[in-house]
């Protein structure tokens, strides 16, 4: 049977918490202060805590970092005072792996406990290398760091703020965080923040009732609903709206969120992990993000680093997506020429990881063979400045790209769908044209 401990001066709390935790099939151990938990944890193997901030010889910050300290593998969770956030957040800096608020929502409690519990009931997560076990490819020093600080994370509840640049894969660490985490049998559902119209936030998070407005033909869960018991991850989370950010606080803080048109909020059960390649502090300052809302959704902050800073890792990374590339097209694997290779290596990536594998995806695609060559790469110096007439020249290529498909179409249909003889047809290779229907979404 699984051990847990309680720490609170209140003996009714106590006793609450004690009866609710036994009848999850649990034993349990009360103390009423700092010292007495100090003597239980020196006597006894705990698989959870659960501490008020405020004790008559202390407080549960300072506990939070003893146990830290001297039972790193013991999951703690703070006990806070309603809308005690700045508390809850100190909590979560410290160490802790979440926290309730009093009173104490039974429903939200079992949940924390159960997610607690999954991570006494883990081994230490030991360094993952393999592809199809790490998305996170990457031998270089700051990819080893990033991944032993990825482990710590998923161990935590605490909300955490990926900051790095377009294309380095901040939703891969998201979810890396996620499935390492005792949430990892529940959903992950990542949301672009930019991508929401303005109007349909509001629906698109918390949801909307049958009837609700124009327009709302069914009942609708949104995407805290969508995510309950998992994990929300607000990509791009600098572009929402003043508004929405006022909305969000309110949902991220209580812990429930409103459907329009509902009179009752909904508790809900989540974790937040959000991410951005703004520099947040600066918008804060600027007044284009809420401080408190910054305050809450940046406990911890992890920063994602661009591919110019991974030595080493532009070879793991070509060889792994040029192989899943050819399993995707169905071909034999390509290579890189030792020049390619070396031009890959000197070149900046200012789109980073997004940027190498649509370098790749073009060079397989115009290779004349199966070994690409330096030429094949098209690298082009990003440092330069563009010419004028920027809008026109978007304007051609929509324009073009509606012409390339149109011919695409016409020889299908003329081949009657046979892709070889299309191909041919059009004066290119089998792979050039995959390569091309798979761009224009023709496929």
């Amino acid at each position: 049977m699984q051990h847990a401990l309680i720490i609170d001066d209140e003996p009714d709390i106590r006793e609450l918490l004690e009866i609710t935790l036994n009848r999850m099939q649990l034993r349990t151990h009360a103390a009423a202060n700092v010292r007495e938990a100090k003597t239980l944890l020196a006597e006894h193997d705990f698989d959870l805590c659960l501490t008020d901030m405020r004790l008559p010889d202390g407080n549960g910050i300072e506990l939070v970092e003893y146990i830290q300290v001297n039972h790193p593998a013991l999951p703690v969770a703070m006990i806070t005072a309603h809308g005690s956030m700045d508390t809850a957040i100190k909590a979560l800096k410290a160490g802790a792996f979440d926290f309730v608020s009093k009173p104490i929502d039974l429903g939200i409690l079992r949940g924390l406990v159960d997610s607690a519990l999954k991570l006494s009931n883990q081994d230490d997560i030991p360094p993952l290398t393999e592809p199809a076990d790490d998305p996170l490819l990457g031998e270089s020093a700051v990819m080893k760091k990033l991944k032993t600080t990825i482990n710590k994370l998923a161990r935590s509840q605490a909300p955490v703020c990926i900051l790095g640049e377009s294309g380095v894969g901040k939703e891969l660490v998201a979810n890396r965080i996620h499935n390492l985490g005792p949430r990892a049998d529940k959903p992950f559902v990542p949301v672009n923040c930019g991508a929401i119209p303005a109007e349909l936030m509001e629906s698109e998070f918390f949801g909307h009732l049958k009837g609700s407005f124009t327009g709302a033909i069914t009942d609708k869960e949104g995407l805290f609903l969508a995510a309950n018991g998992g994990t929300l991850f607000l990509d791009e989370i600098a572009e929402l709206p003043l508004h929405m950010q006022v909305k969000l606080l309110r949902g991220i803080q209580e812990k429930a969120i409103k459907p329009i048109g509902a009179h009752n909020e909904i508790p809900v059960d989540i974790r937040i992990l959000s991410a951005t390649h703004k520099d947040l502090a600066k918008e804060v300052h600027e007044g284009h993000f809420r401080q408190d809302l910054y305050f809450r959704i940046n406990v911890i902050e992890l920063q994602v680093p661009p591919l110019r800073e991974r030595n080493g890792d532009i070879r793991i990374l070509s060889e792994y997506l040029l192989e899943r590339l050819a399993g995707q097209w169905e071909v034999e694997p390509l290579r890189l020429s030792n020049t390619a290779r070396n031009k890959l290596e000197g070149y900046g990536f200012p789109g980073n990881v997004r940027e190498l594998e649509n370098i790749l995806e073009r060079a397989a695609t115009l290779c004349d063979n199966q070994l690409i060559e330096a030429e094949d790469l098209h690298l082009q110096d990003k440092t330069k400045p563009q010419p004028a007439g920027m809008a026109q020249q978007g304007q051609l290529e929509d324009y073009l790209e509606d012409q390339e498909k149109q011919a695409i179409v016409e020889a299908l249909e003329k081949t009657r769908w046979n892709k070889t003889a299309a191909a041919k047809l059009l004066g290119l290779s089998f792979r050039q044209l995959r390569y091309r229907l798979k761009k224009l979404e023709l496929e």
